[in-house]
């Protein structure tokens, strides 16, 4: 498949391509996102799975009817073609939860009763200045979280990451860090921090929420030392929805400590007096599952591997470059990564326009365009506050005289489905923002940004 021809192929695999969106003056227009780091739109195929299991769902597990068996059957194969997709090691097990953000909390619970147990000295998680705030909030309420600086271009500082590991050598419970992030798009060289952490006799969790679903992603290093031992992502930012993460690690640790989350489906037998938990994965999934969400990931995954990871990379980074070619010398546009170096990099750009804010730049482009891109923090408030060289208060002061808005930036994130032509769209959406400023400004400025339904 030559570069011409990708984004057009790749658009036959999405659900919802060519659906029609009115703008702020009645007009419509075939919608335009740029806001797949949030969620992705899903694949035809998934939806497919979906229409075509739905007359053979049933309860899973213990079940004896054809229907129940086979709802285990998809359920349970769901964990091979995770653990297949993500190279996992040898004794790793996959739990499914809601999301990224729920299963880092199932890995905080969990790791918080094992240490307490086996080796309570253990009490801090190294996080990172480049930190979703889900891999950061849960360890505070039950660890102490120190973090890793990132350097002067926004790039985590792996010189502050050794100096924190040998500063606090035996009490380091894990070093929890992202593989790309959600801000900058930047990628973390995780096998080489893998091979830091293990050095310094501790474990590593990588959030592949970001990276999981952009390019080929093996939990197996070159050498054992390399290897990753949790990883955490999420089926909706892989075009697949229905409301699944995945959580993956070490099938002997979840063993090691009682579930943190009990009910049904959690045990082997009960007394009133006696509870015999199940073997992990199963201890870990309180209640029903979601095999609806399971059967959407397998089939997002199947997807992906057939396309390649790696043409989806190449792709992606496709239209990242062209897109900073074309926006770098707009006026006024400030652009937050550094628009010539995009190597260990996911498809992200995050810009503002000087002189307007974000979420009027974000609202502007939906609204007049119908472009969609995410405005704000994007949930990793340190960092978009480091990038901005903003002290806490002068955040909090932004916050006091712009009408309680915080500072942040417009996010464009991409999907491999993502075209040049509709990166033409946007640059000619931003020169008409940039050129047409005072216009907008005024035009915005009293404007409740209400919805206007379809």
């Amino acid at each position: 498949m030559n570069t011409s021809s990708m984004g057009k192929n790749y658009k036959k695999l999405i659900v919802g391509i060519d659906t029609k969106i009115p703008l702020k003056n009645g007009k419509e227009v075939t919608a335009i996102n740029f806001d797949n780091a949030a969620t992705t739109p899903p694949f035809v195929s998934v939806l497919n799975s979906i229409n075509k299991f739905a007359s053979l769902y049933s309860s899973s597990h213990r079940g004896m009817g054809y229907k129940s068996q086979f709802s285990t059957y998809l359920y349970e194969d769901g964990r091979k073609v995770v653990l297949e997709f993500l190279n996992a090691k040898e004794g790793s097990t996959v739990i499914y939860g809601n999301n990224t953000t729920d299963a880092i909390n199932k890995l905080c619970n969990n790791l918080y009763a094992y240490n307490s147990k086996y080796n309570p000295k253990r009490n801090i998680i190294l996080s990172t200045f480049m930190e979703h705030h889900s891999d950061d909030l849960p360890w505070r309420d039950k660890f102490e979280v120190k973090y890793v600086k990132v350097d002067d271009n926004y790039r985590l500082s792996l010189e502050d990451l050794k100096e924190k590991l040998i500063e606090y050598n035996d009490r380091v419970a894990l070093v929890a860090v992202t593989g790309a992030s959600n801000v900058t798009g930047y990628t973390n060289p995780i096998h080489y921090i893998a091979s830091l952490a293990h050095e310094y006799n501790t474990k590593i969790l990588v959030d592949g929420a970001q990276l999981v679903p952009h390019c080929s992603f093996s939990m197996q290093g070159s050498s054992p030392m390399e290897d990753i031992d949790f990883v955490v992502f999420s089926a909706h930012k892989m075009y697949a929805p229905f409301g699944t993460g995945v959580l993956v690690g070490p099938k002997d640790f979840f063993n090691s400590v009682a579930p943190d989350y009990k009910g049904g489906g959690t045990i082997d037998f009960v007394s009133h007096k006696y509870v015999k938990w199940a073997e992990a994965p199963e201890r870990d999934e309180a209640g029903s599952p979601n095999i609806m969400g399971v059967v959407a990931l397998s089939t997002s995954i199947k997807t992906l591997e057939r396309l390649g990871m790696d043409k989806i990379s190449q792709w992606e980074e496709i239209l990242t470059n062209y897109t900073l070619t074309r926006i770098k010398n707009i006026p006024d546009i400030e652009i937050y990564i550094d628009p010539n170096d995009t190597k260990n990099h996911i498809s992200i750009i995050p810009f503002n326009i000087k002189g307007m804010s974000h979420s009027m730049t974000s609202k502007i482009l939906s609204y007049e365009f119908g472009i969609s891109t995410r405005d704000g923090c994007f949930c990793a408030h340190p960092y978009v506050t480091k990038i901005l060289d903003l002290s806490p208060e002068e955040v909090l002061y932004e916050i006091e005289h712009n009408g309680g808005e915080k500072p942040g930036m417009v996010r464009l994130s991409f999907g491999l489905y993502n075209s040049l032509e509709e990166i033409d769209a946007l640059v000619i959406a931003l020169n008409t923002i940039v050129r047409h400023k005072d216009y907008y400004l005024r035009l915005y400025k009293n404007d409740d940004f209400s919805f206007f339904p379809i």
